[in-house]
């Protein structure tokens, strides 16, 4: 008889979240210390807080002239964050991690103008030199920060080894990064509920899911209300102020929940801009405005009052 397993911990700064389904209890818990060793295996990889993490040693080489060489697995990403970068107009740049020397949420105070501008000559992925395998922060104190889509490539890369391991139902849920690997063994889909921007811990939608990733980015994650403005945790990589988006969140839905993640985080970046981007990318999505309102292309989505 197949039986839903679930386990919750926390990884990655969020917490998180394994439910499969599995007709073995044995074969269940040893799945699951899979799932938790490669969630480890590339916490520890990707953290910007270990000395030993592969971004600290991309990191402690900025200013070298020869740079490092980058493994394949790290290669691919770097290629990712490139594509991102094109495709983000330049918004979403993995050399921008840096702003957080400057921006901090918890301080209720705006930066600095004259410490920001000494950032902004540290950030642009066009300063980088990258010739697979190698990678050159040419400056010193350049970084880069995976941290914009790690979590959603972990769900992707654990929902590929449920499925390698005989799991055809279940979900993974990184810190709201979802991964779904097939519905319920009867069929019926997961409900996954989407946030109220404005009330936290309160879903406002949900949306029926039978595989595939979702994900949500907003400007509620991080920020600080100073003489009535919503500062929020993104920022525009070129002037190093945070934006003023024309959405609280969006939601999109992919077959991977990397390209869910990017495309949402790069779908609030250019809303200030362009609030009609994701139309043209084609994937199913939710969004909801300052005044909270919805509006999207999926069609399975309802409204929560």
């Amino acid at each position: 008889m197949v039986s839903l397993y679930s386990t919750r911990f926390k990884a990655m700064g969020s917490p998180c979240e394994f439910n499969i389904y599995c007709d073995d209890e044995v074969k269940a818990k040893r799945i699951t210390q899979l799932l938790t060793d490669e969630i480890n295996r590339l916490e520890d990889k990707y953290t910007r807080y270990k000395a030993t993490s592969v971004t600290s040693a991309i990191n402690a080489h900025a200013g070298e002239i020869e740079g490092i060489r980058l493994d394949e697995e790290t290669a691919l990403l770097i290629n990712y964050a490139e594509s991102l970068y094109q495709q983000s107009d330049g918004l979403f740049d993995i050399t921008s991690g840096v702003l957080r020397r400057e921006w901090n949420f918890k301080s209720g105070k705006l930066p600095k103008k004259s410490s920001m501008q000494a950032l902004l000559l540290i950030i642009g992925w066009d300063k980088i030199r990258w010739d697979n395998p190698y990678f050159c922060l040419p400056i010193k104190g350049m970084e880069v920060d995976f941290g914009g889509f790690v979590k959603e490539y972990t769900a992707d890369v654990l929902a590929t080894l449920c499925i390698d391991n005989g799991i055809k139902h279940g979900l993974i849920n990184l810190g709201g990064d979802i991964r779904v690997i097939g519905p319920h063994p009867d069929g019926a889909p997961w409900r996954v509920g989407i946030q109220h921007p404005r009330k936290p811990l309160t879903a406002i939608a949900a949306v029926d899911m039978y595989s595939g990733g979702i994900a949500t980015s907003g400007d509620y994650e991080r920020y600080m209300i100073i003489d009535g403005e919503r500062y929020c945790h993104l920022l525009n990589p070129t002037t190093g102020d945070s934006i003023q988006p024309y959405f609280a969140s969006v939601s999109v839905v992919s077959e991977s929940c990397l390209l869910a993640g990017s495309f949402s985080s790069i779908a609030m970046l250019k809303s200030q801009q362009d609030k009609n981007w994701l139309q043209d990318i084609g994937l199913p999505y939710v969004t909801i405005d300052q005044s909270i309102q919805l509006a999207g292309t999926l069609s399975h989505y309802s409204h929560k009052s």
